[in-house]
């Protein structure tokens, strides 16, 4: 049994997702179980949603960052953990924990990367980017961290079109749809091939 720790900053979809997928008793994903959300945001509702399903949670702000990551490691050290699981976390991982937990930290993007990827590349900014390129398609990304923005390797992308009438907001929801059906699974698929 792998143990992940979900880092979240916002509303927690993509967190709940994997929670109810790797933790629920009905689950046939078996390989891993959630063991804490560490989330930088004080008022986040991923917290709320974190502790509904009995998941433990810890709350490092940027602030607590500035002098560095001790607090991030001693948790994951506690946890035992095995993979670190980033679901809209917006801060930058400390190359310390990158160092830490080489090959070990996955991410979603999106965006069907290297396109519109990088440091102020997230959420909206990234579909109003998509809509004002005139871009046919876009999806999602989930891929491995180092020590730069959105340029580890890639693990999987799929894609949903661009309709003509599309917002930020309904692009937004493809893509959620899209993060919910496949990352719990290659997630899982990762830990069986390279967490043995």
């Amino acid at each position: 049994m792998k143990n992940l720790v979900i880092f979240a900053s916002g509303n927690g979809s993509n967190a709940q997702n994997i929670i109810e997928y790797f933790n629920s008793n009905s689950s046939t994903a078996s390989s891993a179980k959630v063991v804490r959300v560490i989330c930088n945001r004080t008022n986040a509702y991923v917290l709320e949603r974190a502790a509904k399903l009995g998941v433990p949670t810890s709350v490092i702000t940027k602030e607590d960052l500035s002098g560095g990551p001790q607090g991030i490691l001693e948790i994951l050290e506690k946890d035992s953990t095995d993979l670190i699981i980033l679901a809209g976390y917006l801060l930058k991982i400390p190359d310390e924990v990158i160092a830490g937990y080489k090959g070990r930290i996955i991410n979603i993007h999106p965006s069907l990367l290297p396109a519109y990827g990088g440091k102020g590349m997230y959420g909206n900014r990234v579909h109003e980017a998509v809509i004002a390129a005139g871009e046919r398609v876009s999806g999602i990304t989930i891929h491995l961290v180092d020590e730069n923005y959105d340029s580890g390797k890639i693990l999987f992308q799929a894609e949903c079109p661009l309709l003509e009438n599309d917002t930020p907001e309904t692009l937004a929801g493809r893509i959620h749809k899209l993060e919910h059906t496949h990352f719990p699974h290659i997630i899982e698929e990762y830990i069986k091939d390279y967490l043995p």
